[in-house]
């Protein structure tokens, strides 16, 4: 079976390489990654940079891509006199972070203010191709009480403002300070999100479509849907991993035989959320689908991978899955590596060494 085509963008951080602090270098390191002919973008702050990848057909295709992203970027941002780091928050800050110089991102640092200048959030957003904007939005109903897996399993953000922040995702707490961000409502059909989207822009919410920052949304621009939970996990191997899964959660949502999504407690999917965000992969979860409390989060995590294995099958990523799954489990994600750099010394640059991603 050939499953629906998918990509990946991952957003970086740049730092100093002497003292972990964000340095607002992204221009200099697109334009030094653009000789190696890589385009890079810039993000909302000038500390950051974003990676996307091509349209790909096989997990093996999008981790070529991946790698071969990351290491562009990294000697870019070498080159270029920084540091790239793959991590969801920056270990060490400065007050706040300067916005990048565009009419666009000028703007939403003057409207949206602190939240805007205290950005430095750096996600990794998953794109599955779908067949339309019916289908985009069955997906999204579908995906959201499976939500809070994906983010513990991509958690990245544990030490912030040098100190441990005591979440494995403290980028997704704050990012909720946006006005459209985390989980997505239900929607009984595309005419609702539609409307619900326009009554936004309308009344000045938010500024247009690129600013519906639910984890989940069909994309404006291609023939996706957009999932967007996820911290940017540590490695190429786990941001393949999350991809995977998605575009088999995207398969099974989408069959005819598949369970209609239910509306869930707003409450419920609300502690979920928390309770993901602060634990991450090494406590309890809660059982959205079940109606369980206090599932160990690797437990759930394999009931997700259990539920999509017809579509993991078909795709011949079963065993890839489970096998990637069981080294993460061994080895920690990047939320628990960070959290062992920091407990070594309690020094930021070693966290900082942990999370750079090496040039080559």
């Amino acid at each position: 079976m050939t499953g629906p085509t998918f990509g990946a963008e991952e957003e970086f951080l740049l730092v100093d390489p002497q003292t972990g602090e964000p340095a607002p270098r992204n221009g200099a390191v697109a334009e030094e990654a653009k000789r190696r002919g890589v385009e890079l973008q810039l993000e909302l702050s000038s500390c950051q940079v974003e990676t996307a990848s091509g349209v790909a057909s096989t997990s093996a295709e999008l981790e070529e891509q991946l790698t071969r992203l990351r290491h562009a970027a990294a000697q870019a941002a070498e080159s270029a006199g920084v540091r790239l780091l793959a991590a969801g928050l920056p270990p060490t800050t400065p007050h706040e972070f300067p916005v990048t110089d565009t009419p666009r991102y000028r703007r939403i640092g003057a409207d949206y203010g602190m939240v805007a200048h205290e950005q430095g959030i750096c996600g990794c957003h998953v794109h599955v191709e779908v067949p339309d904007r019916a289908a985009a939005i069955r997906v999204s109903n579908w995906l959201r009480p499976w939500l809070p897996s994906l983010l513990a399993l991509s958690a990245n953000s544990r030490i912030y403002r040098s100190a441990d922040s005591g979440y494995a995702s403290w980028r997704s707490v704050l990012w909720r300070r946006w006005p459209v961000a985390g989980p997505p409502p239900f929607f009984p059909a595309p005419d609702d999100y539609e409307r619900t989207v326009r009554m936004l822009i309308d009344s000045g919410i938010i500024l247009d479509h690129k600013m519906v920052y639910w984890d989940v949304r069909p994309s404006e621009n291609f023939p996706t849907i957009e999932v967007r939970v996820a911290d940017v996990p540590a490695t190429v191997a786990e941001t393949v991993l999350l991809a995977t899964l998605v575009r088999a959660a995207v398969m099974t949502a989408l069959d005819e035989q598949a369970d209609e999504p239910g509306r869930l407690a707003p409450a419920a999917l609300r502690a979920a959320y928390w309770k993901a965000a602060h634990d991450g992969l090494s406590g309890n979860s809660l059982d959205l689908v079940h109606g369980r409390g206090a599932v160990p989060a690797h437990e759930l995590l394999g009931a997700f991978i259990q539920r999509l294995r017809p579509a993991l099958d078909a795709l011949g990523e079963y065993d890839r899955v489970t096998t990637e799954l069981d080294r993460v489990a061994t080895e920690g994600n990047g939320a628990m590596r960070q959290r062992r750099a920091w407990e070594k010394r309690r020094d930021v640059l070693d966290v900082v060494a942990e999370a750079a991603v090496k040039p080559r």
